[in-house]
């Protein structure tokens, strides 16, 4: 007996190319949702096994008072030639009439003649959406005038071809990663939708509806003529909440339109809030403190960033090293890092020292460059492309380190031992004239609510449910500004000591809410009840994050 073809296609060759069945409650919603006429013509493009097409098929039989639609109404696209024999079979053993054509998605003329393109793009991420396959996804969306950085998954080349092969007015009706909302490849895709149609409505999820795959989705749901200014959102708990969507969602204005809908999963009350505080005096950006940037990149951490034990068993000389602060960034997440801290992670044996000789290397130094080269160092990358290799392009000490890998959230830390630092943390250098007020109250100032909340949504969600702060995204961080420091300069001094012990101990929202008492609420008089809603609203979008990182399904 010939294995079916459920079973003769594997879930690893699904995965391979990014297909994921999707639960019959999507489909129904999404289907009833886009086809609302019974001459309505549909496509399901990368149909897959036809779930979207078994549905709407029966959505125009319902139309038809049950009778038969007409010919070439429902029409399907599949690359996989055995996943297009089965939805052939599947929809002829319910009587139901299709058009399942094999080919690439991509490489299809986009014709604008269906009334509705419904559908579960395809997931494959950038690393895997590759060569040939990538050419023509970048190619497709440029159609639209949509250019695809070689960041860009797979879903989002699919979302606007799509759209192309739409009639004046249709309706898109898909099911997206929540990546939709946050990466930056997909700013293009995101103004794209705004001005392509007059309405985008927004079904988000707070539960992972696919069983067994760690990714988030979102429906995304467009219609019309564009532009338009602003999303209308629903936020559901699971797919049951479905039932009620066709209830007024809230409406919500992304400002830049490409810039990151994140803020999207915050409530009405948070939003408001947020939005306030934002365009008030009391807040500004980091940038508007200083300059944020990458630290120096080695190629080799463990040849260039030493102990002091091993520069003194190597016998470098002074002029042959510089202090750093060592890879990583947990030895950062209180309010000041100095000499004192930087000496005692020498003796622990921590990198505290970066091998980079100021001029003529000692003969040390030079025994050391050959130890190098016998192993290959000067064969990476960053050391083959520079002259000479072992000398690290230097980068100078910051004012103040910034985390931007985090379990929990961004933390700002002043540089008082003068250290430099590798890429795993960024420097912020302040403003001249901002340097003494930005150092000494900005770290313990950020560790406010609305700056936490700020940090969400400017900042991306990685595997593990880390939370990552490119410095493009850091000059955006929402921080007090600085007539706000200085009003308050006395209060957070006085704070200073017990914010410090409360991160001393691992208590970050205990010290959080003691700077949102002192400063959000009693020096710049924002209202209790908007920094409660900015407290529960990082709280929320805090335990979604790490909650996709807790998930065993989850794959490395």
């Amino acid at each position: 007996m010939m294995p079916s073809a459920a079973h003769a296609d594997s879930a690893q060759s699904r995965k391979a190319r990014g297909a994921f069945f999707t639960p019959p409650e999507l489909c129904d919603y999404v289907v009833d949702w886009a086809v609302r006429d019974r001459h309505d013509i549909v496509l399901e493009p990368s149909c897959g096994e036809a779930a979207f097409l078994l549905t709407a098929g029966a959505r125009l039989r319902t139309l038809n008072d049950g009778g038969h639609y007409g010919p070439g109404q429902l029409c399907g696209l599949e690359l996989h030639e055995q996943s297009a024999r089965a939805a052939r079979l599947r929809l002829a053993s319910l009587d139901l009439g299709a058009q399942i054509e094999i080919g690439d998605f991509f490489a299809a003329n986009p014709a604008p003649r269906f009334d509705a393109v419904v559908g579960n793009p395809p997931y494959v991420r950038y690393q895997d959406f590759s060569g040939d396959a990538r050419a023509r996804g970048r190619a497709a969306a440029l159609r639209a005038g949509v250019s695809l950085t070689g960041l860009a998954s797979s879903w989002a080349a699919f979302t606007v071809h799509a759209a192309l092969f739409l009639k004046p007015g249709g309706r898109l009706g898909l099911v997206l990663p929540a990546e939709l909302l946050s990466v930056n490849y997909a700013a293009g895709v995101r103004r794209y939708l705004m001005e392509r149609f007059a309405r985008v409505r927004l079904v988000l999820f707070s539960e992972r509806v696919f069983p067994g795959v760690m990714e988030e989705v979102v429906l995304l749901l467009a219609e019309g003529n564009g532009p338009t200014a602003h999303c209308e959102l629903h936020q559901l708990a699971g797919l049951a909440g479905l039932k009620t969507v066709d209830r007024a969602g809230r409406r919500w204005t992304p400002v830049p339109p490409e810039g990151k809908w994140t803020a999207s999963l915050m409530s009405s009350a948070a939003w408001e809030a947020y939005s306030e505080v934002a365009s008030s005096p009391a807040f500004s950006t980091l940038h508007d403190w200083g300059e944020t940037t990458l630290g120096m990149v080695t190629g080799n951490n463990r040849y260039f960033a030493l102990s002091p034990a091993r520069v003194a068993e190597l016998q470098l000389s002074a002029t042959d090293t510089i202090p750093l602060s060592p890879p990583g960034s947990r030895h950062l997440r209180g309010l000041t890092f100095g000499a004192p801290a930087w000496k005692a992670l020498g003796k622990m044996g921590k990198s505290t020292m970066l091998f980079r000789p100021a001029s003529d290397p000692s003969p040390a130094a030079l025994e050391y460059i050959e130890d190098g080269e016998a192993a290959n160092v000067h064969g990476a990358y960053k050391c083959r492309v520079r002259s000479p290799w072992w000398r690290v392009p230097l980068v100078r000490p910051p004012d103040v380190f910034l985390t931007y890998m985090n379990a929990d959230t961004p933390r700002l830390c002043a540089n008082r031992a003068h250290c430099h630092h590798l890429n795993s943390v960024h420097g912020l250098y302040l403003h001249p004239g901002m340097r003494r007020l930005g150092a000494d109250l900005l770290p313990p100032a950020a560790l406010n609510s609305m700056t936490l909340l700020g940090a969400e949504t400017v900042g991306r969600a990685y595997g593990g449910g880390l939370l990552k702060l490119e410095p493009r995204e850091a000059d955006r961080l929402p921080v007090p500004s600085r007539e706000s420091l200085l009003a308050a300069s006395q209060v957070l001094s006085a704070l200073r000591p017990h914010v410090a012990k409360a991160l001393q101990s691992g208590r970050l929202l205990d010290a959080v809410r003691l700077v949102d008492d002192a400063l959000l609420v009693g020096r710049l008089g924002i209202p209790q009840a908007q920094v409660e809603a900015l407290r529960q609203a990082h709280a929320n979008m805090s335990a979604r994050r790490t909650a996709r990182g807790a998930d065993p399904r989850v794959p490395d």
